[in-house]
């Protein structure tokens, strides 16, 4: 959410990201309702006023029997008409509200301009896609064939885009997900297990409602929604706090379940566990000061933790600048990750690292008190420590045998017991 005075002083300006940001927000309404609900306010603290002269007054009439009903009666009408005016200050603030929660962030001015993910602008590239001395499989076609994977029951047991994974695919998650926690929490990050489910005002202060609501699975009976990552839940841990400007900057890595409906995308990825329902995610979050050369300090930091993971896993990969019109509303700046899925001859997202500023603080009431004594609101970022399926897809594909085993990559060793391979020979 962005600082009303601001909107109101450069709505052009506002017009102008909205349309680059390729997203929906009607600035001259939300001036009007903020204009009427001004004059209303005006209006409300007036008559609030002379209330209380009148008060006064009929305290101070004594035995003046005249005047103290005059001033009755009047107090009369003045509590008859905030009645009336009351209401329609709440239904204006409240429309208020609702339309600030669309107004979208200002990006960055290194983020490149462009319509969609095809405008987004390659950064670096890392590693070499293998050749290989032997026809490859897809993810699918591997798993299956060391029982690693079963679609068919998944689907049986919850519907499209579930899956059931088997064997050492278990506890290959398992050790990817302890491997990113083990590495990320070496660099002073405070490892977090969090609920899987989270009220309306965590998806509101993450700035994941209310445009995306349709993504989320609601539990209407108990008012909770399933998070589609962990940093729903760390902004709403710190809602409604000040924080000490000492204790910053909070490093966190979260493990935790993910549920996203995936709503609007039939027919696309639907084979295999690219684009599923539910998986694990280990996540990064920082919560630091109001000042941009930090925020763009952590943001390339994170960036930096989470290349090093996919590096020690030996997976060819490239950064992405993420443009305008792919950023969302919410981000400043966001960098993607894209590892290499040789069946598919490309790279695909499985990281994505992003900062906001005070948008998501504003949102969620999350401050803290600065040295001086000043109140103001935090910035936050947060990146893709590690995707499980996603990982997983990179993994099995760049890391397969001529005999259909998996190789181990060196720094996964530890966490798999000391095992070189999984699967067994198949093919």
């Amino acid at each position: 959410m962005l600082d009303l005075a601001f909107i109101r002083e450069h709505p052009d300006l506002i017009k102008d990201v909205a349309r680059r940001r390729n997203t929906a927000v009607d600035v001259d309404a939300l001036l009007a309702i903020d204009a009427d609900l001004r004059a209303t306010r005006r209006s409300a603290e007036d008559l609030r006023a002379e209330q209380n002269r009148v008060n006064k007054a009929i305290r101070e009439a004594g035995k003046d029997k005249a005047a103290r009903e005059q001033a009755i009666a009047r107090g009369r009408e003045l509590a008859a008409e905030l009645k009336e005016l009351e209401p329609r200050e709440r239904e204006l603030d409240a429309q208020l509200h609702d339309l600030l929660l669309y107004v979208p962030n200002i990006p960055d001015a290194s983020v490149p301009e462009g319509a969609g993910e095809d405008d987004n602008v390659e950064i670096k590239r890392v590693g070499e896609p293998r050749a290989f001395a032997f026809e490859p499989l897809d993810h699918v076609a591997l798993m299956r064939g060391a029982n690693m994977l079963d679609l068919e029951r998944g689907v049986r047991v919850a519907g499209s885009r579930s899956y059931i994974l088997k064997g050492d695919a278990v506890l290959l998650e398992l050790a990817l997900l302890q491997f990113a926690m083990n590495r990320v929490t070496a660099r002073g990050f405070t490892a977090l297990s969090v609920p899987a489910m989270a009220k309306e005002f965590c998806f509101i202060g993450n700035s994941q409602f209310p445009r995306g609501r349709d993504q989320t699975y609601a539990l209407p009976e108990d008012e909770l929604f399933l998070v589609g990552t962990a940093e729903v839940a760390i902004t709403g841990m710190h809602s409604g706090e000040i924080l000490r400007e000492q204790d910053l900057p909070v490093k966190y890595v979260a493990w935790s379940p993910c549920f996203r409906r995936e709503a609007g995308t039939y027919g696309k990825d639907t084979k295999g566990i690219m684009r599923v329902h539910q998986f694990e995610k280990v996540e990064q979050y920082i919560i630091c000061r109001a000042d941009h050369e930090e925020s763009v300090q952590w943001h390339e930091d994170l960036l930096a933790n989470a290349e090093e993971l996919v590096q020690a896993l030996e997976l060819p990969y490239r950064v992405l600048n993420i443009c305008t019109g792919d950023l969302g509303d919410a981000k400043v700046k966001g960098y993607d990750i894209e590892c290499w899925i040789p069946s598919e001859n490309r790279y695909r997202e499985t990281h994505s690292d992003s900062y906001f500023h005070d948008y998501q603080a504003r949102r969620a009431d999350l401050r803290y008190r600065g040295v001086d004594g000043t109140v103001r609101y935090v910035h936050t970022l947060n990146n893709t420590a590690l995707a499980s399926v996603r990982t997983i897809i990179a993994l099995v594909e760049n890391h397969q045998q001529a005999d259909g085993t998996i190789r181990v990559p060196d720094a996964l060793r530890p966490y798999l017991g000391g095992r070189d391979t999984l699967g067994a020979p198949w093919r």
